[in-house]
């Protein structure tokens, strides 16, 4: 019958379905980066606070710009000059990457902390993605929100009168722009693996991350401070973030009387970032406080 198989096709090894092979338990599926499952954790994140971008990305640009019009108000619009420019100037970029540093550590704090509470904590650590890809997708998300923040800002402060936000230096915008934001993105991510409650997260942004950003010469320059303070200055990270930011567009800083030390600043930032990214890393790979 012209349905039935020849006999030599039963005799060959081929024609016989064989059947599907399974890898031996715990050996992974996926031996490099899982490009597909990053971006789709880095999208979910990016949309989570993008359905509520009223409250995430211009309410915090509304909140800072009205730093801009009070001091520059209090301070006499065009009469006082800071650095060779006039305040509102000096003091533009300096809100716009404590604005981005802030959003930043709000976004990564968020997620870990929100699933343990609400016991979603699962839908993070179940999906076949390793500690650095989850890292890096979390972190770009909030990465991602700072630059919106940032780009609302500077938008928002062009139509504020006096204010030139003319760049200099690009390179130095992007750097510490970016180098400011990764840090206060990985301080958060660990923010919300220690955290137990939101009392707990809110405690390290309104007593370390707030007193960071204002103590940091967003306002003024070190060199008006007494020895003592100046020190204490310089050993805030926030202080060359910032500096550094504004170096960027009005080509002069108070971290240093060269462009090099501005430039070590740009080296010190990004490996600071880096140490801090690998105490992430081995927090996430120990599983304290998400797993068990």
């Amino acid at each position: 019958m012209p349905d039935q198989a020849h006999p030599t096709e039963l005799l060959n090894p081929a024609a016989i379905p064989q059947p599907r092979r399974y890898p031996a338990k715990g050996e992974p599926l996926i031996h490099q980066v899982n490009w597909e499952g990053l971006k789709t954790l880095y999208m979910k994140e990016v949309r989570r606070f993008f359905k509520v971008q009223t409250q995430t990305i211009w309410a915090p640009a509304i909140t800072t710009l009205l730093f801009l019009v009070i001091f520059s108000v209090a301070m006499g619009r065009g009469s006082r000059e800071v650095l060779g420019v006039n305040f509102a100037t000096f003091v533009a970029p300096g809100l716009i990457a404590m604005g981005m540093m802030q959003n930043a550590f709000a976004n990564s704090s968020f997620s870990f902390l929100a699933g343990k509470i609400q016991g979603t904590i699962v839908d993070y650590l179940m999906p076949p993605l390793t500690e650095g890809e989850l890292m890096l997708a979390m972190v770009g998300a909030a990465i991602t929100r700072a630059v919106l923040v940032g780009l609302a800002l500077a938008a928002a402060m062009l139509l504020w009168p006096g204010v030139d936000l003319s760049v200099a230096h690009p390179w130095a915008v992007v750097w510490f722009g970016f180098t400011g934001a990764a840090f206060l993105a990985l301080l958060g991510l660990l923010t919300s693996v220690w955290a137990d409650k939101f009392d707990h997260n809110a405690a390290v942004s309104n007593f370390v991350i707030a007193p960071l950003s204002l103590l940091s010469g967003t306002f003024y320059v070190i060199d008006n401070l007494a020895p003592a303070f100046q020190t204490i200055s310089r050993a805030n990270p926030f202080f060359y973030v910032i500096s550094g930011f504004r170096f960027g567009f009005l080509g002069k800083s108070d971290i240093g009387d060269t462009n090099l030390a501005v430039l070590h600043s740009a080296i010190g930032l990004g490996v600071l970032d880096a140490v801090l990214a690998l105490i992430v890393y081995a927090v996430l790979r120990s599983g304290w406080k998400l797993k068990g």
